[in-house]
């Protein structure tokens, strides 16, 4: 049986059985830790009775579903490889923001761009990890993880929260019913505050499809379709409760990336003792018709972005808040005969905060010395994780991401 595709999870077109083998157990078990939902009065509480101090950092996540194509957002515009690459869908000088005298943004970018101009905004170049795997289920998985050669059960920010000492049950939030595998830890999980999904509740037809048991399935398959059975019998109560939660006015509740972040900039004026946050958007599979589908994707995420700073502005918490968005792979270097592009491996990690090290960090991959049509990555993730977990989240990372890591220094 095939799932539906929901934009909000990089499905596809897979199978049922395709889905099973690619997720395992872990993606069954964060969809069960993400039917435990919070409510807005939930975090109206926990404000009121715990406020996170000021000047405490406050880390958001932003993960884009679908591999975006990094060579299409900061684009190496007077690279005549990069022309040579894509001629029906390059970008011309003209069109593009420029950063520098070799790269510009995504015309549908121009808020980050300004964020680029006001010292704001760090770009990390060529970010993947050894071994690079093209499959959206275990790039994500490996991203997710923060474990490319060894599968795990856990997720890098879960571990951060089961090493934690502080007990706060608001530690981590997800904004949406569903936690992504990073959010689950052996321990604890973040919580999930619910922000409708886009019309129809596109997951309902994903959940029946992932619990109908195959004949073909072995034991550990047909126990995880069981689960997501029972995940779904369980999941259609929350979000019942859930879509009777009065979320703050200003906060148009529709599932879209702004909605969450707006959520998310709600949660923090409030003085949620929340320290880290994660949202998502999908739709960035672009293998046709890639230059205007991507663009319009783009400029939602740099309108998203603008409304939460601006949400933010005039707070003191404003200056507190990281903000990192990244995607499970990049895509090829060479255009497909569809004018989009097929998955890849190595991409960017965009990071706006008032306490960056603006600029670009690492070194952009050569789009002529390719390993088999793909980017070679010039960074590891795990340095990021590094990084983020030291200076956003006081934390040791040696248990997360394990030793000898040497963090990415993007942060002041």
């Amino acid at each position: 049986m095939r799932v539906p595709y929901n934009p909000r999870l990089p499905l596809d077109g897979l199978t049922r059985r395709g889905f099973l083998q690619a997720s395992g157990v872990v993606g069954a078990t964060a969809l069960l830790a993400g039917v435990a939902g919070c409510s807005w009065q939930d975090v109206q509480k926990a404000a009121s009775q715990n406020p996170l101090p000021a000047g405490t950092p406050v880390l958001v996540l932003v993960t884009m579903y679908g591999g975006n194509d990094w060579l299409n957002t900061v684009i190496p515009v007077n690279d005549p490889a990069y022309h040579d690459a894509r001629p029906g869908m390059s970008y011309t000088p003209g069109e593009v923001l420029a950063l520098d005298k070799v790269s510009g943004l995504n015309p549908g970018l121009k808020n980050m761009a300004s964020l680029w101009s006001g010292q704001k905004l760090a770009i990390m170049r060529g970010v993947g990890y050894p071994n690079p795997d093209r499959s959206h289920f275990r790039s994500m998985d490996i991203w997710q993880t923060g474990s490319p050669s060894t599968p795990l059960t856990t997720g890098w920010l879960g571990r951060w929260l089961d090493q934690s000492k502080d007990p706060e049950a608001l530690l981590g939030l997800n904004i949406g019913p569903v936690l992504p595998v990073l959010a689950v830890g052996a321990k604890r999980t973040f919580a999930a505050l619910s922000v409708k999904e886009p019309a129809a509740e596109p997951l309902g037809p994903v959940m029946s499809a992932l619990s109908t048991p195959d004949t073909s399935d072995t034991e550990a398959q047909r126990m995880v379709a069981s689960s997501y059975a029972a995940v779904g019998r369980v999941r259609d109560d929350v979000v019942t409760h859930m879509s009777s939660v009065s979320l703050p006015d200003q906060i148009v509740d529709d599932g879209s990336l702004k909605s969450q972040l707006l959520t998310v900039a709600a949660c923090i004026r409030l003085g949620a003792p929340t320290r880290c946050y994660t949202v998502s958007m999908g739709g960035f599979d672009t293998h046709a018709g890639e230059k205007a589908t991507q663009q319009e994707l783009l400029t939602s995420f740099d309108t998203a972005i603008t409304e939460f700073r601006k949400a933010m502005d005039g707070t003191p918490r404003a200056s507190d808040v990281v903000l990192v968005a990244y995607s499970e792979f990049g895509r090829r270097v060479k255009a497909n005969a569809s004018e989009g592009t097929d998955h890849g491996t190595a991409g960017d990690v965009l990071v706006v905060s008032d306490r960056v090290k603006a600029g670009f960090h690492g070194d952009q991959p050569s789009l002529t010395d390719l390993d088999q049509g793909d980017l070679k990555a010039s960074q590891d993730f795990s340095s990021l994780y590094a990084e983020l977990l030291t200076s956003v989240l006081g934390a040791d990372p040696t248990p997360v991401v394990g030793s000898g890591i040497t963090a990415s220094q993007v942060l002041v």
